[in-house]
Parts: C-alpha cells; sequence; structure tokens
C-alpha cells in the first residue's frame, strides 16, 4: 500500500486538510502545505494546533500540540480548491516535547477499544445508521435575548411551505421519488463517499421525516474506522449540501411534530471467524448467552450510557413517546420501541447477527459513543448479567403496572439527569476511558446544560404568560 507522501507525490498535492475532532464530537481542521509534510512530521507530529481554543483540550499556558497523521485515513479530496489538489487525513492530537497523546483526545479512546478488545481475543464490527434533515434555510436571531429570540425553518418538502405533492408529518418514511426532493443530493453523498472517501453504505433513502429527513447507512467496520467514516459522512454531507444551496443539520429533534434523527448502532464481537452473538439452536432470535449477557450490559448501564450516546440538551426531545426513538431500557428482537433490538431478517446467517442500540443521536461523539456502547455490553459479559425477558409489546403503550412487570427503566429525562447517572456509574468505562476524558467531559455537558436552561423558549411564553 503506498504510503501518504507517496500519494502527495503521485497526485502533486498542493495543499493537506489535518482533521481531528474535539470532545464535543464536532469536526475540526487546519491546513498545511503539502510539501512541508516528511518522515519526521508524520512520525513526530505536525506542530499546528492551540488547545487553548479547543474546548476541552487544554490550558492557555500549556496549549502548544501536535496533530500526528494517521497515514491509513489519506485521501485525495474529490474537489478542487481554486484549481488545486487537496488532500485529507485524520490525525491524533499529541502533547509537545514528546510528553504522549493528549488525554482528552476522542480519537485515542476508540484507538485504546480497538487495543483493549485484541488484547481479551476480541474483534468488534460496529455500523451505523445516519439519520439527518436537510433544510433549504435556517435562520436563528438570538443577538438579543433578552427581549427577542426566534427562528424559521424552510423546506420544499414540509407541509407549510409546499411547492408540489401534499405531504404530511411522519410520512416521509421510503417516498419516492416524485415527493423526495433531496433524492439527486443522498445520491451523490453517498457516492462520493464510497468513491473518494472509500466509505461504503449499504443503503440511502428518505427517513420518516416529511421535511427532508434522509437516512444512509454505514458498513461495518472496526470502531475507530467506523467512527472516522461516520465524521466523513458529515463532512461530506455538509460540503455537497453548500454546493447544492442547501444546509444539513444533525440536531437529533430540529422540527415539532416529526420524527427526530437517530444514530442506531449496530454491534457485534467475534473471536477469530466466530461470530460470539450467534447461536442457531436459540429459537427466538438465534442469539448466544454471550448476546444476552451483552445486552444485560447495555441495559443496566443505560441511564450513564445516555450523557454519551445522547449528549445534548435537544436529544431529550427526541427521546419522547410517538416519534420512534426508545425512552425505555427493554429488549427485543423487532420492537422499535425497545432501547436494543435485534434484527432478525433471515435465520442461518452468522455473519448478519448483530445487536442494534437505538437510543444514540448524530450529536454523539462516535469516538466515545461507540466505545461507550462496547464497553457496556462486556461488563455485562463479565458480569453475566442476564437481560430479563425480551418485551415483543409496544412499550410506549405499556402501564406503569406492565413496566415494574417488566422491570423496565426509563431513560433519563434531560441531559443534567445523564450526566449525574454517568458520574456515578462509570467503572465499566475505565479500562478505555481515562479519568481526564471522562471528568473533563461531564463537566462542559453539565455547564451546557445550565447554560441552555436558563433560556425561556416562544412556547414557555405562550404556555405560561396568562396564568
Amino acid at each position: 500500500m503506498a504510503s501518504m507522501l507517496d500519494k502527495i507525490r503521485e497526485f502533486n498535492v498542493d495543499w493537506v486538510e489535518l482533521h481531528f475532532t474535539d470532545l464535543y464530537g464536532r469536526l475540526k481542521m487546519t491546513m498545511v502545505p503539502a510539501d512541508t509534510i516528511d518522515e519526521d512530521s508524520i512520525k513526530g507530529g505536525i506542530p499546528k494546533l492551540d488547545g487553548s481554543s479547543v474546548t476541552g483540550f487544554g490550558r492557555i499556558e500549556f496549549s502548544d500540540l501536535n496533530l500526528l497523521p494517521d497515514e491509513d485515513t489519506f485521501v485525495i479530496l474529490p474537489w478542487r480548491v481554486d484549481g488545486d489538489v487537496v488532500g485529507r487525513v485524520y490525525n491524533y492530537v499529541y502533547k509537545s516535547l514528546g510528553l504522549g497523546p493528549l488525554e482528552v483526545d476522542p480519537r485515542q479512546v476508540a484507538k485504546k477499544l480497538v487495543e483493549y478488545l485484541s488484547n481479551k481475543g476480541f474483534k468488534a464490527y460496529s455500523g451505523l445508521e445516519a439519520e439527518y434533515y436537510v433544510l433549504k434555510d435556517v435562520k436563528v436571531d438570538v443577538s438579543q435575548p433578552y427581549f427577542k429570540m426566534s427562528y424559521m425553518i424552510d423546506s420544499p418538502e414540509a407541509p407549510w411551505n409546499q411547492d408540489g405533492y401534499p405531504t404530511s408529518f411522519k410520512d416521509g418514511y421510503y417516498t419516492s421519488l416524485h415527493t423526495d426532493s433531496i433524492y439527486e443530493y443522498r445520491y451523490k453523498v453517498a457516492s462520493l463517499l464510497k468513491k473518494s472517501f472509500g466509505v461504503d453504505s449499504t443503503a440511502h433513502h428518505h427517513e420518516v421525516g416529511v421535511v427532508a429527513q434522509m437516512e444512509i447507512d454505514i458498513k461495518h467496520s472496526d470502531p475507530l474506522r467506523t467512527a472516522d467514516n461516520y465524521m466523513t459522512l458529515k463532512y461530506v454531507a455538509r460540503k455537497v449540501a453548500q454546493d447544492y444551496g442547501l444546509l444539513a443539520t444533525f440536531m437529533p429533534k430540529p422540527i415539532f411534530g416529526d420524527n427526530g434523527s437517530g444514530l442506531h448502532t449496530h454491534i457485534s464481537i467475534w473471536r477469530d471467524n466466530d461470530n460470539l452473538f450467534y447461536d442457531p439452536d436459540d429459537e427466538y432470535a438465534e442469539l448466544s448467552q454471550f448476546a444476552r449477557y451483552f445486552i444485560g450490559g447495555l441495559l443496566e448501564h443505560g441511564r450513564s450510557l445516555s450523557a454519551i450516546v445522547s449528549p445534548t440538551v435537544n436529544s431529550y426531545k427526541r427521546l419522547v413517546p410517538g416519534y420512534e426513538a426508545p425512552i425505555f431500557l427493554a429488549w427485543s428482537r423487532g420492537n422499535r420501541s425497545s432501547a436494543v433490538r435485534v434484527p432478525v431478517y433471515r435465520r442461518g446467517r452468522p455473519w448478519e447477527k448483530r445487536i442494534e442500540y437505538r437510543p444514540p443521536d448524530p450529536l454523539a461523539n462516535p469516538y466515545l459513543a461507540i466505545p461507550a456502547i462496547i464497553m457496556a455490553g462486556l461488563d455485562g459479559v463479565k458480569k453475566k448479567i442476564e437481560p430479563g425477558d425480551p418485551v415483543d409489546k409496544d412499550i410506549y403503550h405499556l402501564s406503569d403496572s406492565e413496566l415494574r412487570k417488566y422491570n423496565i427503566r426509563s431513560l433519563p429525562r434531560d441531559l443534567y439527569e445523564a450526566v449525574e447517572e454517568l458520574g456515578s456509574d462509570n467503572d465499566y468505562l475505565r479500562p478505555v476511558f481515562n479519568s481526564e476524558v471522562l471528568d473533563t467531559f461531564m463537566e462542559i455537558k453539565r455547564r451546557e446544560f445550565l447554560e441552555l436552561n436558563q433560556y425561556p423558549t416562544p412556547v414557555e411564553l405562550h404556555r405560561y404568560f396568562s396564568y
């Protein structure tokens, strides 16, 4: 395989985008001339990062950080900038003076997970169902928060602003071409991901949200590569949207009355060539005892997992009844109202056996979320935590007594509650999450909740003003 330097020379690359991710899961980048990259910078890092300006990354008095390229992620971008050839590479973040990896670099967490699994004789695969909205225009005004705040969303598919066929909320799933205004855009994104970035998509389609919600499914890979692939999807999705005069938002619940966007995460654990989740003798879902324990860990730690997989104030406006988003910690083989689902499309196919964890949303940092899900499941295996009986009913319609009968707990109601759960339940994460990552993450998330919780909304004024 050609090295990064070989590709730079072969394709006459002019500039290289150095990509990394902050604790929030936001893609960050800086650009350097390609001719400044040599063997020394690839092995020792490129000194181009001020960590004090990246949330959670460093103190202002010791903020010089290096970016260490992961050569396997280098690609030539399919678009030119003023005629120049531009490359892209993901990076690990390192401290200066040879002091080693930055403890709060999210990508290091995913790398550490892969190493941890390898030492245990395991290999994990993860795939993602990435949902998001593509809008024509969004106007947000928070410039005068003391007396005036507003937003406006525009989409040609929206029931309040239709130029073509009539549509209704929550009626966009698998819609055909005549009502699918984002067909060409979505096709372009999926095509570029495959041809230019090597990211395989197993499917793409219009989602339930009629206001131009879409889904692109990312084929399974090891957790680090899947996280990279998801960040690439977000990068390409926004770039192509810009080219089409559109806006892509990964906000979990941008629109009242329509479905929120999820990031359903599919996991399987293997040893050598054996899928440890598969048991052909299990009548219910061809599910092994190992997999049941794994599900038990997910249900046991689901409330603390929420802080990482549903990491924003807005996340909990998605996790409400009636919109196909899970709010209860239960499991089933096909029930989309449960937090854990075991897909059972076909029998006798061990390579397809997997577990789907449904609470994550698109603003989850994939370098943290995927490792956290896997570590929660493995803790269930370690402690032999039984998940209880599957619930093959619409959980939204169960009574309180039925919920108690099945021992079903709910997910946290808001971000603050989720962070408090994480603060008291995080031992299962410790093999791959260091204290700096967890403490810094919880600190910035508490601040985020307390800041946003101060602001009254238009609906609150409408509801309470005349009481």
